[in-house]
């Protein structure tokens, strides 16, 4: 049977072309919001970060009417640390819209998250957003998505897919480049059109595939998923049931059910075949469990999310100024965090260490890990963090396989040289070159993954700003040598104290500072990048000497050069590996792992 009903969409797209704006608007013209209502933008990126930083790290479900058919939609994010959001959320649709930039065009994570749609067999609708730019250039994209299309093998289908020419911000879309229509319903009937109804047979045995977890303080684990086939009720007794772990087959029972109505969850007593639905109140549903009628206990397949490329040491605080900052120190609270995310991340791992103290955490890349520090910056919890480092393999044959990555960077041709050199030092090999009219070349490197780690702050600097770098997961490739990351040293606080204005002006000579005056600093802090490749120690605690003779400068003031205060980013970045980074709600502080002076050196002289 076809629900005719129902359209289950996802929108995907690369980092910043516009999805979540697009869904705005088709929530707005659905009527889902008052005509008078006052609406932030974004609505969708309802997390504080995704908020700030303007981009989407969740997945996340909303619903429209048009013209009697209800439209599941799924936001899905653009950004690579988060494609295993993608990957898993595509199992609930039947189609997808592809947005593309009308002047950037396709774009690495386009071609990823194509990759996984088309792998499926999902119907594309292709919409070229941004219309409204003044250096659009429709034409040229279209081309360029067909290529892109024959590359990755679609059939002749999906080679056929309709184009949508919008511009989200302005809330229209047309059927051509140079359409004067005034809203978005050309999208919309598109969608009715081409999207295929969901199938399925609703008299048969309950099949529910969970494709996505929240997670509520108040009711713990809520599963989303699709009826794919049957009926499910709310006081059912089902089973459920995995396909990558054939021993799972836990009784439960359907205590809540939702659907989705614009931005609500909607309680509803059934739902059939077709329905995104979410269900409360199973403790221990997981991503990828089948929902199914104990008569007829047959999971549904369920690809497996990629593994992780990128780890890093979540320790206890052992700073001497440990557990003044933060509510949440010891290890027991840390553990259960990192726990408590893999409710709903799947592409994180956690795992325990031979000491109780540290815990390993992987996941796909530096801003899936920084997201994570964080949120648990701004719940109260305090601890330290080692440098990124990728997690290798092994072929058959014994030999180390690296990850590697696939960079695509846009830069005005004044800056390619530098950039070009610079990833040349990382280990990076350049496959492709291409100059533009506008001035711009666009640069292609393979590179493994640590060559890219602490790089992206370079870049800006070395662009000044104007670069653009986006990367993908390349697979993985043999090991190409050691790569150093880090040419200047660093400068280290001698004594604990408080930094005064006198210490820090002669600190000051020797490097970039960190910190201003009246910062609380302790022995093995680093307090600043020291302009050599080695590390100083400096003392800015140093007060100046009184004496009973003045001279004519004595009394005038010492000037500081404002410090560089390093975001959560930057300090990740900064950090070698023989340091740690402590996160506290309140700060961020550089520091060594070994903190005493004497037992750092005999260390650094024994390696």
């Amino acid at each position: 049977m076809k629900r005719e009903d129902i359209r289950n969409i996802a929108i995907i797209a690369h980092v910043d072309h516009g999805k979540t704006t697009l869904v705005d608007e088709l929530l707005k013209q659905s009527g889902v919001f008052r005509s008078n209502q006052n609406v932030v933008d974004r609505v969708m990126d309802s997390n504080a970060i995704e908020r700030e930083r303007g981009i989407t790290i969740l997945a996340k479900n909303t619903a429209v009417m048009y013209n009697d058919v209800k439209i599941n939609i799924i936001d899905t994010p653009g950004h690579a640390d988060f494609g295993g959001e993608v990957e898993r959320v595509l199992k609930m649709v039947d189609g997808v819209v592809l947005v593309v930039d009308a002047f950037e065009g396709p774009m690495p994570q386009t071609k990823f998250v194509l990759k996984k749609a088309l792998d499926l067999d999902l119907h594309v609708i292709v919409c070229v957003n941004k219309m409204d730019r003044p250096e659009a250039r429709p034409n040229d994209v279209v081309d360029e998505v067909l290529e892109l299309l024959m590359e990755l093998d679609a059939n002749d289908e999906q080679l056929d897919c309709p184009f949508i020419f919008a511009s989200a911000k302005s809330g229209v879309a047309s059927l051509t480049t140079d359409g004067t229509d005034l809203d978005m319903k050309v999208l919309f009937n598109t969608i009715v059109d081409y999207i295929p109804a969901p199938e399925g047979n609703p008299d048969s045995s309950t099949q529910v595939l969970i494709s996505t977890i929240d997670y509520n303080e108040y009711v713990g684990r809520i599963g989303i998923g699709k009826v794919d086939n049957g009926t499910i009720k709310v006081n059912q007794d089902v089973l459920l049931v995995n396909q990558h772990n054939p021993d799972k087959h836990d009784k439960v029972k359907i205590s809540k059910l939702y659907e989705f109505d614009g931005l609500k969850r909607v309680e509803v007593n059934e739902a059939t075949v077709g329905a995104i639905v979410a269900i409360s109140g199973l403790a221990n549903i997981h991503i990828g469990d089948t929902i199914c009628s104990p008569d007829n206990p047959v999971p549904l397949p369920f690809q497996k999310i990629s593994e992780p490329t990128i780890a890093m040491y979540f320790n206890v605080n052992d700073s001497p100024l440990a557990g003044t900052e933060g509510k949440y120190i010891t290890s027991r609270h840390i553990r259960e965090r990192l726990f408590r995310e893999l409710n709903t991340d799947v592409s994180l791992r956690v795992e325990e260490t031979d000491t109780t103290e540290s815990f390993k955490v992987s996941g796909r890349g530096e801003l899936h890990l920084s997201v994570l520090i964080e949120n648990m910056r701004r719940e109260g919890f305090e601890f330290s963090v080692s440098k990124a480092e990728v997690l290798y393999q092994e072929d058959d044959n014994g030999k180390k396989l690296e990850p590697m990555e696939r960079a695509m960077i846009d830069v005005p041709d004044e800056f390619a040289g530098v950039v070009i050199q610079e990833l040349g030092t990382r280990k990076g090999e350049m496959v492709n070159m291409h100059s533009s009219d506008n001035g711009n070349t666009r640069l292609e490197f393979s590179i493994p993954s640590r060559g890219l780690i602490g790089y992206r702050g370079q870049f800006m600097t070395d662009t000044k700003g104007n670069g653009i770098i986006n990367t993908l997961f390349d697979g993985y490739a043999p090991y190409k040598g050691d790569i150093s990351y880090r040419k200047t040293g660093s400068l280290i606080a001698f004594e604990a104290g408080e930094s005064i204005t006198y210490g820090l002006y002669n600190a000051q000579e020797r490097g970039i500072l960190f910190i201003g005056p009246g910062v609380k600093v302790y022995s093995g802090m680093v307090i600043g990048q020291n302009a050599k490749s080695e590390d100083i120690e400096v003392n800015v605690c140093k007060k100046k000497q009184l004496s009973n003779t003045r001279s004519s400068s004595a009394d005038e003031a010492l000037r500081l050069s404002p410090p560089k205060v390093l975001s959560l980013e930057q300090a990740l970045e900064f950090i070698e590996t023989d340091e740690l980074l402590e996160v506290t709600p309140e700060s961020l502080r550089i520091r060594k792992k070994i903190l005493d002076p004497t037992i750092r050196m005999r260390s650094k002289r024994n390696k």
